[in-house]
């Protein structure tokens, strides 16, 4: 699942010739200015990272960061920090300014610029700037501006920029084409789709009868022994203020709960809450009248009073079943489209009549709803203290870590500065890159750090969920083999997985061969498989349990219909497939949509090719990130998110 949405996050990636502009507005109406407010003038117009002689601001990175967070809550409507921090959108948004960064610099040096007179008619030609399909004049688009609180020469600065970047692209993809055949091939893959049904089983789901025995474990590793290293490891001594600690220093005032509450209202607003619950009867593998007999038996018990949960114990074969068919306040939203469209029409303890579509017959409730509202200011109070108090204790070890770092670097020795200013100095031991210190740094940002240092080198702060801290590397150990005892622990998980794996394929080769056409739920059943359809399987499409398949894809357009296949290994298991049904793309069609295909086509390949290019580019010109900024700017804009729920 988690997977699918990061991939879903990177196709809101943002099309290297369609530039920041377009966007400017929204992150000044939604943020404010600039990323002065957290940091101060000074750094939030200093480089965060830098490409040759162009550079990325810690103001830019503030506002690009903002912004796509705030396209990731009308995406997913609630998100906290974890969410945000699993789909790594920091990392995304921080490489897509580096790319737009290299081109800028590739701009340069190639003496591409943007006259005064192109720049005016990007102006007149902004969406945001018309009235009626004209430009609404240069006075009250200056006095727009001013009302939003946006700058002039900033504003002017992005569109001078928007057509510098597509004028670059413009050259550098000049070259890029795409044949007859190909925009043929690329239709067909956007068309043609296979309804597949499949039984699945993850290792996870198989149990052993016993642990693996020691020789066996010892075999594994002296087999694959070059594949077990112990990585490099550092060892620094560090000072770390804790949040919790400083947190009993800060005083606040119940105005600026007040002030914090009125400027941010959108943060207070609760969306509407439907849950819901599901009773499905699927078609596959069964007589279609037989089916509709069921429903018609299920309406009658639901009209006669019957408990909805229980009957989806009994009758419903999804895997919410189990649960009595509850699918809560937000899994539902994955159900298909004229099933939300049902749901959207009920009302709270009401039911629906049978909803029939290809894959099976199901009926609705909702179950509870409530209105969306917002939440009052005495409800709110608790979280907007304990936020402010949070902050106020970050920006006090901001700091003392800085005034720390500074007395550090002059006296060349952390030990010596932390004793004067009454700090405590500890050991990190030896950790890897990445490695957890404490519950004070749970991600590892004080183990990365040392990676970036050479040795007796001190950091710069270093922020994490539990405070600030400052570093300086002691020592390392190089790279090495390992021995057997070192990660005996290791093997011994690799055999079992390895183990359960090959049970898993035992278990499905076993049940394959006692599949017909007819009782598939059955050996499901009775081999604990899980059943899944997908109506329509495209090629290189992500299928829940198994993920991405090539095997899968190609079986999904050549196996014959209705035949099952072998086993297909996929990353956490073993599956079984059948194509009940394929439709494929026709030539007719395409006559009429091959110039909209070949234009797609064409922008694909010219982004594929333009991150080729990037990808030089970085490696030509270098690249370098100020990550203890940009960790504290994550801190500072992630720390909102933090008691969302």
């Amino acid at each position: 699942m988690l997977k699918t949405m990061r991939k879903n996050v990177q196709s809101l990636k943002w099309v290297l010739w369609l530039v920041v502009a377009t966007f400017i507005l929204s992150i000044f109406f939604i943020w404010g200015l600039s990323g002065e407010g957290l940091f101060g003038k000074s750094a939030a117009t200093s480089a965060l990272a830098s490409a040759g002689r162009e550079r990325v601001t810690a103001a830019a990175y503030t506002q690009a960061l903002r912004s796509r967070i705030e396209s990731l809550k009308t995406e997913f409507k609630e998100i906290n920090r974890g969410f945000i921090e699993q789909l790594q959108v920091p990392q995304q948004v921080l490489q897509q300014l580096i790319e737009q960064a290299l081109i800028f610099s590739l701009a340069r040096e190639m003496g591409i610029r943007a006259s005064d007179e192109e720049v005016a008619a990007k102006i007149m030609s902004f969406p945001g700037l018309q009235q009626d399909g004209r430009f609404i004049g240069f006075q009250e688009y200056k006095r727009r501006l001013q009302y939003n609180r946006i700058n002039l020469g900033d504003f002017e600065d992005s569109l001078r920029k928007e057509i510098i970047l597509t004028k670059t692209v413009q050259i550098l993809t000049a070259g890029v084409t795409a044949t007859p055949d190909e925009v043929w091939d690329a239709y067909k893959k956007s068309k043609d789709s296979a309804k597949i049904e499949y039984l699945a089983l993850e290792k996870s789901k198989v149990e052993l009868d016993k642990k693996p025995e020691a020789a066996e474990v010892r075999a594994y590793f002296d087999k694959a022994k070059e594949t077990y290293k112990i990585p490099e490891k550092r060892e620094a001594a560090y000072v770390f203020l804790k949040n919790d600690d400083l947190k009993k220093e800060v005083e606040l005032s119940e105005s600026e709960i007040e002030k914090y509450y009125k400027d941010n209202q959108a943060q207070f607003q609760v969306p509407e809450k439907v849950k819901v619950s599901r009773i499905f009867l699927p078609f596959a593998g069964k007589d279609k009248t037989l089916v509709q007999a069921e429903a018609q038996a299920v309406q009658t018990k639901i009209k006669a009073g019957g408990d909805f949960a229980a009957l989806a114990k009994t009758y419903s074969k999804d895997d919410k079943a189990k649960d009595g068919g509850d699918w809560g306040l937000y899994d539902w939203r994955s159900l298909a489209q004229p099933e939300q469209d049902a749901i959207g029409k009920l009302a709270a303890g009401k039911v629906s009549d049978p909803l029939t579509q290809d894959s099976g017959i199901s009926f609705l409730k909702v179950t509870e709803k409530e209105a969306a509202a917002t939440t009052p200011l005495a409800s709110a109070k608790p979280q907007i203290r304990s936020m402010l108090q949070d902050q106020k204790a970050r920006q006090l070890a901001t700091e003392r870590i800085t005034r720390l770092e500074k007395e550090a670097k002059a006296e060349k020795s952390l030990e010596a500065a932390a004793k004067k200013a009454n700090f405590k100095v500890a050991s990190t031991g030896l950790l890897k890159s990445g490695q957890e210190l404490g519950d004070f740094d749970p991600s590892g940002s004080i183990s990365a750090a040392l990676f970036q240092l050479k040795e007796k080198d001190i950091s710069g702060p270093i922020y994490t969920y539990g405070g600030v801290g400052l570093a300086q590397m002691n020592k390392s150990e190089a790279p090495r083999a390992a021995t057997f005892e070192e990660v005996k622990t290791d093997v011994e998980k690799d055999v079992t997985e390895a183990k359960k794996k090959d049970a898993a394929l035992a278990k499905i080769k076993e049940a394959r061969a006692k599949l017909t056409d007819k009782n598939w739920e059955d050996i499901a059943q009775k081999y604990k498989l899980e059943i899944k359809t997908v109506d329509e399987h495209k090629k290189e499409q992500y299928i829940g349990i198994i993920g991405e398949n090539k095997e899968v894809d190609a079986l999904a357009f050549s196996l014959p219909l209705k035949q099952i296949s072998e086993p297909i290994a996929f990353e956490n298991g073993y599956a079984l497939i059948r194509v009940l049904d394929r439709k494929e793309a026709a030539k007719t069609d395409f006559e009429k949509d091959k110039e909209t295909e070949k234009n797609t086509l064409l922008e694909s390949k010219k982004n594929k090719f333009l991150q080729s290019y990037v990808a030089k580019l970085r490696t030509e010109i270098g690249v370098k990130v100020k990550y203890d900024l940009y960790l504290q700017i994550n801190q500072e804009i992630l720390s909102r998110f933090e008691t969302e729920k």
